[in-house]
């Protein structure tokens, strides 16, 4: 593997990332934001905050085996979410959990989650962002 997911002792250990990731791989991969489209462009879930999440980490896991890459490999994500707040975090870790027991995987690389106003496509309450380093 080409990442290696760490909890340095001296920052606090989050149950659903891990606070570093080290990469020695020489590929890397970057993905464009996954929103909740199908692979038709029908938007999945409207209005369901954890459908969404679902189904953009389901469209992460596609994009990234695509690159001949897995959660493995993913070396940071990043989730945009529309007018965050914190009583949407279990809506959230729902989404997450669906998806990771969807995909066989527990998708805990450094992550970082931010609120924003609005995405492209108003149907849409998220959006995923991945970079994976390969070997």
């Amino acid at each position: 593997m080409a990442i290696t997911l760490l909890n340095p002792s001296g920052l606090p250990e989050i149950d659903v990332y891990r606070q570093v990731s080290v990469a020695t791989g020489s590929k890397l991969v970057f993905l464009a934001g996954q929103v909740s489209w199908d692979a038709e462009g029908v938007t999945v879930g409207e209005g369901d905050l954890a459908a969404q999440v679902e189904q953009c980490y389901l469209n992460v896991g596609t994009a990234l085996a695509g690159a001949g890459a897995s959660f493995d490999d993913v070396a940071k994500l990043t989730v945009h979410v529309v007018d965050w707040t914190p009583d949407k975090m279990p809506a959230l870790l729902e989404g997450i959990s669906r998806a990771a027991a969807k995909l066989g995987v527990t998708p805990t690389p450094p992550a970082t989650l931010l609120g924003v106003a609005a995405l492209s496509v108003p149907e849409h309450l998220v959006e995923i962002e991945a970079t994976a380093v390969l070997d």
